[in-house]
């Protein structure tokens, strides 16, 4: 139940979903109480310009990504952790797994490996059912490093947890049972490895952040007067990214209430 209560509420709270409501509300008391129907609209209207501008939604997400560097050259470790959310699964047409915009924590993870950083590359992501199911996120993972040529023998799946804290508790397990006690690269997003670092140090592993699909990059900051223009305007790329940042602040939020981060 807290699984499902953790991804309904929040859509209440991001900006698409709190405009919604306020619409709603605009609509059940346009006729009794026009004032109250006017300023809902009004503010359905701020929030959706807001979050939809793009030196927000950077901003926002800029605040997370940067919070933790790239990784040094020289970083090397006993294994690396791979966090799901980055596949779509191979329901029809598709005629395989799919990366989603994620998929660079794949990509990344499989350079790692080949450039010798680690011996072992742990999987962990499973799949909810009523979210679409399909089978885990890291046996979908795992097909795609191996089309990359991390070998079978490399890899340690963990393909049961639905959420960040279970990737950190059932990890803990596999690399116990594996005797594998050294520092681990955390791969995942740039903008999920704060949230990401928190939980995993709270279960107390050593971890060294190794950040990817930074969405923030310098070719954001020097787009001229013309970019600083279109910006201003709202774009849907924009409230992504505003939506993202939100998520990751309350999930942070919630996870430090719970004592998990």
């Amino acid at each position: 139940m807290f699984l499902f209560l953790s991804k309904l509420i929040p859509q209440l709270i991001y900006p698409v979903g709190l405009s919604t409501v306020l619409l709603l509300v605009a609509i059940a008391t346009f006729w009794k109480r026009p004032k109250v129907a006017a300023i809902s609209v009004g503010l359905a209207l701020g929030i959706l310009f807001f979050s939809a501008n793009g030196w927000v939604g950077d901003g926002l997400l800029y605040s997370l990504e940067h919070q933790y560097p790239p990784l040094k050259q020289d970083a090397t470790a006993d294994a690396i952790v791979v966090l799901g959310g980055c596949t779509r699964s191979a329901h029809p047409p598709r005629p395989w797994v799919e990366v989603s915009e994620a998929g660079d924590r794949v990509l990344y993870a499989a350079k790692l490996y080949r450039e010798g950083k680690a011996p072992k590359v742990v999987l962990a992501g499973g799949r909810i059912y009523w979210k679409g199911g399909g089978q885990a996120e890291a046996l979908d993972m795992a097909e795609l490093l191996k089309i990359m040529g991390v070998p079978e023998s490399a890899l340690l799946l963990e393909p049961d947890s639905l959420n960040t804290f279970e990737n950190a508790t059932n990890v803990k397990r596999v690399l116990k049972q594996n005797n594998i006690d050294g520092p681990l690269l955390l791969v995942t997003s740039a903008f999920h490895m704060p949230r990401s670092m928190a939980i995993f140090e709270t279960q107390g592993l050593s971890v060294i952040a190794a950040p990817t699909d930074y969405q923030v990059t310098e070719v954001n900051e020097n787009a001229g007067f013309l970019g600083f223009v279109l910006r201003l305007l709202p774009d849907i790329e924009a409230l992504v990214n505003t939506t993202i940042a939100f998520k990751e602040w309350i999930g942070f939020l919630m996870y430090r209430l719970r004592g998990w981060a």
